[in-house]
């Protein structure tokens, strides 16, 4: 089986502040350097209502009231942060070898919630990070070059908007 090289990872959580928010929905995929597809994995997050009603308010939820909407409903049905802690441990031991790089945009926040609430994970990502968003700013500010991604927040399509960014950067160095 071919190994992965890069586990792109996207978050959906109630917030921005880890000790406060949680993580409401997880999407991963596996790829090799060049970003061809090798697994993917998907998983809502059980979280109690209530903290999503109080904690998902503001501009931007208004503005994305479906989306917000959608995860309340997947939660309902989700699995325990420690479960879906399991099954991403399982993907990595199935789908990697030794080093595994956390890839996305602004992954560094997604980091701090993968810290916080599942630490068993955490162990086992390398310290070095892809993250699609420090290109975008020299490709924006440097090159007046810029990408449109949807913006659905939702993980798995965040995820897939995030490879195709990087792609389109790298198309300008190649």
């Amino acid at each position: 089986m071919k190994r992965a090289k890069l586990l792109w990872m996207d978050l959906e959580m109630t917030g921005l502040d880890p000790e406060k928010d949680r993580i409401v929905e997880v999407a991963a995929i596996a790829t090799d350097y060049q970003f061809n597809e090798i697994a993917r994995f998907t998983a809502a997050v059980k979280v109690p209502s209530s903290l999503m009603k109080e904690r998902m308010v503001g501009a931007f939820w208004e503005h994305n009231h479906a989306t917000r909407e959608a995860l309340i409903a997947g939660s309902l049905d989700g699995q325990p942060i420690s479960n879906v802690e399991d099954d991403l441990m399982t993907f990595i031991k199935t789908y990697f070898g030794k080093d595994v790089y956390l890839a996305g945009n602004s992954i560094h926040q997604d980091r701090k919630f993968i810290e916080h609430e599942m630490p068993r994970l955490n162990q086992m990502l390398h310290y070095r990070m892809l993250d699609v968003s420090a290109w975008k700013i020299y490709f924006e500010n440097a090159l007046g070059k810029r990408f449109i991604k949807p913006e659905d927040h939702r993980a798995l399509s965040d995820i897939e908007g995030s490879i195709a960014e990087l792609k389109y950067y790298l198309t300008f160095i190649k």
